[in-house]
């Protein structure tokens, strides 16, 4: 169950980076360019909310079934912290997903309550963009390929 999770987790992954730049180069291009907000804008924003948290929930599921967890009562946290390979999968990873998450509910939230086309691409842009830099920091690029 663990590897059918695993391969969820991973090529769900795929679509949430896929979804993601794409929301956030379209909202950095229409602020620069100054278009108008419109229902596709809406519409890529919140696909990329929902695939996120979607992401977000396999990623719990997998973290509570994965082999890795047990670490925590075998080996102790500091044995944990003490792996890179470890700490990366039972610590950074976990954590600054969860924060990339929450930058992203930030930013759809706060782009709705404003009223100019500008500020709503340019809250999508900012909370986006720091979502996916973050993503891109942790993401466990030589198991993942």
């Amino acid at each position: 169950m663990s590897e059918a999770i695993k391969v969820l987790h991973s090529y769900w992954a795929y679509l949430v980076l896929l979804i993601l730049i794409l929301a956030t180069f379209n909202a950095i291009i229409k602020t620069l360019s100054k278009s108008p907000y419109g229902a596709k804008d809406f519409r890529i924003s919140l696909f990329t909310l929902i695939v996120s948290h979607i992401q977000l929930l396999i990623g719990i599921v997998l973290y509570f079934v994965s082999p890795y967890f047990s670490a925590f009562s075998e080996q102790g946290m500091g044995e944990v912290m003490k792996n890179s390979g470890l700490r990366l999968y039972l610590i950074e990873h976990p954590l600054i997903m969860i924060i990339s998450i929450v930058l992203i509910t930030m930013g759809y939230s706060k782009h709705k309550k404003k009223l100019s086309s500008t500020k709503k691409f340019r809250m999508i842009a900012i909370f986006y963009a720091l979502a996916l830099i973050l993503m891109l920091s942790r993401i466990p690029w030589n198991a993942w390929f």
